[in-house]
């Protein structure tokens, strides 16, 4: 088992497939015991018999603060405590801006900001009674470069997930310094994702350069062995990212077409 993984608990919302899955059976391959949440009893329950006799299935609706709020409290009485808690549930949508309704934004605001804003609530006075834990939110490359317009509330969603995680990073930052913030910026991730968005949408595993699950779980798991706050999953992303904010004019000229 490789050091800094042996015995960590582990929270993992979105967990019955996809990055969340991927992680759950690498952190439990190297000595995790993994709490899993999702709606899918059968998927969850399918990934929690992978993990290991240890691992354990929590039916949650992360849209619903007591659900979330459930996770913990089952969390913490099954292991006694949790070090690190994985705000991976989210979802996409596929529609122009100029298209885009109330209930579009409402979608794409719980799905992928309030349903971490619960995770973080929910666990925070644990992690602050130890002064000791990591959150984890999987945010996109969309929530720093909005440049696919069908993907607009989706990108306006992680850019504002990105704000709420760097506020609560500032907010800790000095009275609970053992506690570590990280935001996880992925791109195109060959799941079902582009499937499931919000009006439909073209499958993901089917996009050149999409990356693979287990490398992307390899990126959230190297985070959790060597903790740091700002974790893009190919370097690539990252370099895009300071081209885009050097230069926005230049970037969207030279039609950069990357992951979402």
């Amino acid at each position: 088992m490789l050091a800094g993984m042996n015995d960590k608990i582990i929270v993992i919302t979105g967990a019955s497939a996809g990055i969340g899955a991927a992680v759950a059976r690498k952190a439990a391959a190297e000595g995790a015991r993994v709490v899993l949440a999702a709606r899918r009893q059968k998927e969850l329950s399918e990934v929690a018999a992978a993990c290991g006799p240890e691992a354990l299935a929590v039916i949650t609706d992360v849209t619903v603060r007591s659900d979330v709020e459930s996770l913990a409290r089952q969390a913490l009485d099954r292991f006694g405590r949790v070090d690190v808690w994985i705000n991976n549930a989210g979802r996409g949508i596929t529609r122009q801006p100029s298209e885009l309704t109330d209930d579009d934004l409402d979608m794409m605001m719980r799905d992928n900001v309030k349903s971490a804003l619960y995770g973080m609530q929910a666990i925070l006075p644990h992690f602050k009674q130890r002064n000791a834990g990591q959150i984890m939110n999987v945010s996109s490359v969309l929530g720093r470069i909005p440049f696919f317009a069908a993907r607009t509330a989706y990108s306006a969603s992680k850019h504002a997930l990105n704000a709420l995680t760097a506020g609560l990073r500032t907010e800790l930052r000095h009275a609970f310094p053992g506690i570590v913030v990280t935001t996880v910026l992925p791109g195109v991730v060959a799941t079902e994702f582009g499937l499931n968005a919000l009006h439909g949408g073209v499958d993901s595993r089917s996009l050149p350069g999409a990356q693979s699950v287990d490398e992307v779980a390899d990126v959230v798991i190297d985070a959790i062995r060597n903790p740091r706050i700002d974790v893009y999953t190919r370097p690539v992303y990252a370099e895009n990212v300071s081209r885009y904010y050097e230069d926005m004019d230049a970037f969207e000229r030279a039609s950069f077409v990357g992951p979402k």
